[in-house]
């Protein structure tokens, strides 16, 4: 497997230790929480995704009480599956990245993450293909990869490792200031560090400007530009800091969890629960209380329950509009922002084989550009657009009957709006995705589908409380709304935060992660107990 460290400063454990310093967890957690459980109240929070779950975990670790809520059957948020008819599927986040962070969170609740997990190197970690019969394997060995990208085009070896050290060079300026370390907003970012390398994170042009300064390639460029759909936004308008993600994706590699993607949910709430959280799932929260602008609790169906602080994991529009009646203010802000593009997807299980298939896929559209005009311009969805096809199937056999295949298909949508009627047209995207599946080598698909469920943006915002469907919140199609985000403590309320990938730093398994670490020393900061040196 391919190690560019070698060449350039990747991420490690140290830089999660060094970066966010936590006081020191009491050497017995649990005997800590029941000590002093009788005169806290808890920490609420509500929303059982990653990051509430990461939240939850650096906090039980520091002897707080916490109570999480979350109003569907399981946790996981986004991180999903679904299990019908023989067929096992991952319905959200399908890679992982930058595992350092994931032990590092181990680390702070006192376990190893390889004694309860398998993390298994993606080969290739993708396969894009296109509709002219192209093919490229991107893989974690360099000599296949740089085989690869010299059978495209021979210059662009060169044009990646130009690349990687350009972007290198984004992610040792952004890293500590953004990623690593609490983030309020702009006047946080404020260092003597980040303004005397803020012009090394190429802010102030595109993804796809940037791009084409390195790779001569049309495919090539396409591979990379795709990098900024991993936040919901478009290369022709994100800024090119972006580009960071494909350097962290090449120099990390890319990860699978053995036994299915949700396993990693279901590890954490262990984790969780073994620290003394108090999960409840199947509990909607209605309201968050509010007393002489602080929150303090939050009313259920038929209860309310106080609370020493509220940590909200969902979408803060969500939480403002539905959650926050009487804040309209903050609610009509973040309604002015742009949101994210939503997801429209398939899964299908498949009663054959595609030994064409990786485990992750691209079939792209011929024309991005317009692909992305019809999503973020016109915000409809693409007559052809670029599709994702995931089947772990391939590395997990038991997620498919013998003989037969798992695929999560994946096309991004717009956000919903009155343009769009998902009722009236799931079904015929659904044939548009299919013929383009077929057209494009998966012979006969539609004949060969065993088992079938859509799911559209309304129903992904019906499920997960994310306006519009937007599954990553905000969108990055400004220079610096990835700076604008809406902060991890609440700007006009008191006791009141939030978490996950529709706060700093963003979406993706491991920047929600660290915005759960993040949001736990926010919460323990403001603590009388913790600030007078208790545990």
């Amino acid at each position: 497997m391919v190690c560019y460290s070698a060449f350039f400063c990747a991420p490690t454990l140290a830089h999660y230790n060094r970066k966010v310093p936590l006081k020191p967890r009491a050497t017995t957690p649990a005997a800590s929480h029941s000590r002093s459980a009788h005169v806290q109240q808890p920490i609420i929070i509500v929303g059982g995704g990653l990051g509430g779950l990461a939240a939850a975990i650096h906090l039980a670790a520091r002897g707080r009480r916490v109570l999480l809520l979350e109003k569907n059957e399981r946790v996981g948020g986004k991180l999903n599956i679904v299990a019908e008819c023989g067929y096992t599927f991952d319905t959200g986040p399908s890679l992982l990245t930058m595992p350092w962070v994931l032990r590092g969170l181990f680390a702070e609740a006192g376990a190893r993450l390889d004694d309860q997990l398998t993390l298994v190197p993606v080969e290739p970690t993708c396969r894009y293909r296109w509709p002219d019969g192209t093919r490229f394997d991107a893989s974690q060995a360099m000599p296949q990869l740089f085989d690869a990208i010299g059978r495209l085009e021979p210059r662009d070896v060169d044009g990646l490792l130009r690349f990687m050290a350009h972007t290198s060079r984004i992610y040792q300026a952004v890293a500590g200031p953004f990623l690593l370390n609490p983030f309020d907003g702009l006047r946080d970012l404020a260092t003597p560090a980040l303004l005397r390398d803020a012009w090394k994170i190429d802010s102030l042009r595109t993804v796809d400007q940037a791009v084409r300064t390195f790779f001569h390639s049309p495919y090539l460029r396409q591979v990379f530009n795709r990098y900024a759909t991993y936040n919901g936004s478009s290369p022709y308008r994100a800024p090119a800091t972006f580009n960071l993600i494909a350097y962290v994706e090449f120099v990390e590699g890319g990860w699978y969890v053995h036994g299915g993607m949700y396993q990693l949910a279901r590890a954490l709430e262990g984790l969780a629960r073994r620290l003394g959280v108090e999960i409840h799932t199947g509990a909607p929260v209605e309201r968050i209380m509010l007393r002489d602008g602080a929150a303090c609790g939050v009313a259920l169906a038929g209860e309310q329950i106080a609370a020493a602080s509220v940590i909200v994991n969902a979408d803060p529009r969500y939480a403002y509009e539905q959650l926050l009646p009487t804040q309209s203010r903050g609610a009509a802000r973040l309604a002015r922002l742009e949101p994210s593009y939503s997801g429209f997807i398939l899964l299908l299980g498949i009663d054959r084989t595609y030994p064409q298939l990786a485990h992750h896929n691209i079939f792209f559209a011929d024309d991005y550009p317009g692909e992305f005009a019809a999503i973020v311009d016109k915000r409809v969805p693409a007559p052809d657009p670029t599709v994702y096809v995931c089947a772990t199937s391939i590395s997990d056999p038991q997620h498919a009957p013998p003989g037969h295949t798992n695929l999560f298909v994946l096309v991004n949508a717009p956000a919903t709006s009155a343009r769009v009627d998902w009722d009236r047209e799931a079904t015929g995207y659904r044939d548009t995705v299919v013929r383009k599946l077929e057209r494009m080598g998966l012979e006969r698909l539609g004949q060969h589908i065993d088992y079938e469920r859509i799911i559209t943006p309304a129903d992904l915002q019906a499920r997960f409380n994310a306006p519009g469907g937007a599954i990553y919140g905000l969108a990055s199609n400004h220079p610096f709304t990835a700076f604008l985000r809406p902060p991890l403590r609440a700007r006009d309320l008191r006791q009141l935060y939030f978490v996950g990938g529709g706060t700093h730093p963003g979406g993706g398994i491991p920047l929600v992660l660290l915005s759960g670490r993040a949001v736990a020393q926010r919460v323990l900061a403001n603590d009388p107990q913790y600030q007078k040196g208790g545990a």
